[in-house]
Formats: C-alpha cells, structure tokens, sequence
C-alpha cells in the first residue's frame, strides 16, 4: 500500500480478455490462423504477457503494478504464480481484471455486465496474493442519468471489492472520440466527489480515468483520502499524445495496454524487442511523474 500510494512510477495493463485477445494477438504479429481454439490462443496471449513481464526493460525502477487477466493470474511464470513473480522477483504490485464486459448501450452508457462470480473470483484473487482489482464501463455521451448509473455500479462492485481486503480500481471510461467529452468528464468528476464523501474513513480506491481535456481536473480528487491512487488509461491516443497529454495532469499516472504493446512484435529479437520496450516505459514513466 505504502509504495502504491507514494512510488514513482506507472500501471502496466496487460488484461486483454477473451474478446480483445485476437486483437492482441495480431497486433502482436499472430494471427488467428495460427490457433485452433480457446486453449492455443490463450496460450499464445500469455506467452506474450510472459515476455513483457520477463523483460529487463520492465522493472520496478518505471513500474509501480501491473493489471492482469484471470488466466494470467493462474498461469504461471518462472515457476510462481504470475502474481508472486510479479511481486517477488521484479517488486511489481499484481492487479486483476474482474468484470465480465459490458453490456450493450443504454442511456449514453455502457454498463458492466452483472459480474456473477465476483465472491469466486475474489477469493481466488486472494490465493494467488493479488493486491488489487479493475472494472471498466464506457460512457459514450454526457447524459447525467447514465452516467450516475455508471458511477453508482462502480462504487457498488468497489465497495464489495474492499470487503474482501482489496483495492478496486474504479474505471468509468469516457469514450475520447464523443463531441461532448469534457461535459461528461464534468458529470464524472460531480458523481465521483458524491459518492467519496459517503464512504468510511478506512475505505480505500482507485480510479482509472481517461485523460481529461481539462488540465489538472482530477487534483481535488486525488487529494481525497480515500483515494489510494488514481491512473490514466490511453484511450486509443498514441502513445506520444497520451503521454504528452497526461505530462499536462500532474499526480494523474498511466495505465497503458495499447500505447505500452503496441509497436511489440513476436519475430523480433529479444534486443529489439527490450530496446522498444524500455523506451516506451520511459516515455510513458516520464509523462507519469511530470
């Protein structure tokens, strides 16, 4: 907790689930001729995630955690459990993803799917030593009720989440590409203050945000007490617009997949592939200590 609260440094997000993993993949340069089923492919995903995590270029020194998927969580690498490598060999905070997707739009809106195996995933979060949890929703219009809705499903999960001795990160998105992204941002930030104020004083989150329009729009919030930390994802910014972006929100650190993975690829050699690597790292870590 001490070194999430005050370490320099940034989240890794490497949660793709089922549905986003051929993505990944292909931006990995596999494509989905080169597995047969579920299995393969999620093979395929880990070995990849195994590669990053492996790296020399991901260390502590520019990492404070990492976000993983429930399969990442149950594989293992260099013989541990993701999550004890994680901590034990590279000093790495472990995260793990739990929602279920999310459910079609509604009110500007999309919620998270009921996440229906919470407890059971929760207690295998604790098995495998996780520090903390992440659930994402997508606003797609600045529509007060949908978004309220978003934000009361959210501190819903969370603060079960905290009964079972976890730190949820609260991930209400705001779409980039909508016309009205500032005034929803706006609407966030109102609900958000709402809900932080009716919680105990040993209630403790995270919230992962995009990156506002508004320069330093979430300082107040990241003063609240009960907010351990709060993370920037990319959105489907470039890595160099999100960083040059977030360089803008001071406090306010990334929370990269796409902008971290995306110029990886399976044919390059290890060299190469550090090499990209440790730059992106820098850059992002840069912009997050800013």
């Amino acid at each position: 907790m001490k070194r999430m609260e005050s370490g320099k440094g940034f989240l890794a997000a490497l949660d793709q689930s089922g549905g986003s993993t051929p993505r990944a993949l292909k931006g990995y340069g596999i494509d989905e001729s080169a597995y047969s089923n579920d299995e393969e492919m999620f093979k395929l995903i880990h070995d990849m995630r195994a590669r990053v995590i492996t790296s020399n270029a991901f260390t502590s020194e520019h990492i404070l955690g990492a976000i993983l998927f429930k399969r990442t969580m149950n594989s293992e690498i260099g013989g541990k459990y993701t999550a004890d490598y994680l901590w034990e060999d590279k000093g790495i905070i472990p995260f793990l993803k739990v929602d279920l997707g999310l459910a079609p739009e509604e009110n500007g809106v999309q919620l998270m799917k009921p996440i229906t195996d919470l407890d059971e995933t929760l207690e295998n979060a604790k098995e495998r030593n996780i520090f903390g949890t992440k659930m994402r929703s997508n606003i797609l219009a600045a529509d007060p009720a949908g978004i309220a809705a978003i934000v009361d499903q959210q501190f819903e999960y969370g603060l079960k989440i905290c009964d079972a001795d976890l730190v949820p990160i609260l991930e209400p998105e705001v779409n980039i590409s909508i016309p009205d992204k500032e005034q929803a941002e706006e609407i966030l930030k109102a609900e958000i203050k709402k809900h932080l104020a009716t919680l105990d004083d040993d209630t403790r989150i995270m919230l992962k945000v995009t990156i506002p329009s508004k320069d330093a729009f979430y300082s107040d919030i990241m003063a609240d007490p009960h907010v351990v930390r709060m993370v920037a994802l990319s959105g489907g910014y470039s890595t160099d617009e999100a960083n040059e972006r977030l360089a803008r929100q001071p406090g306010l650190i990334a929370s990269y997949s796409r902008a971290l993975l995306g110029q990886l690829k399976v044919d390059q050699s290890q060299e190469e592939f550090d090499k990209i690597l440790a730059d992106v790292i820098e850059k992002s870590y840069n912009a997050s200590i800013a």
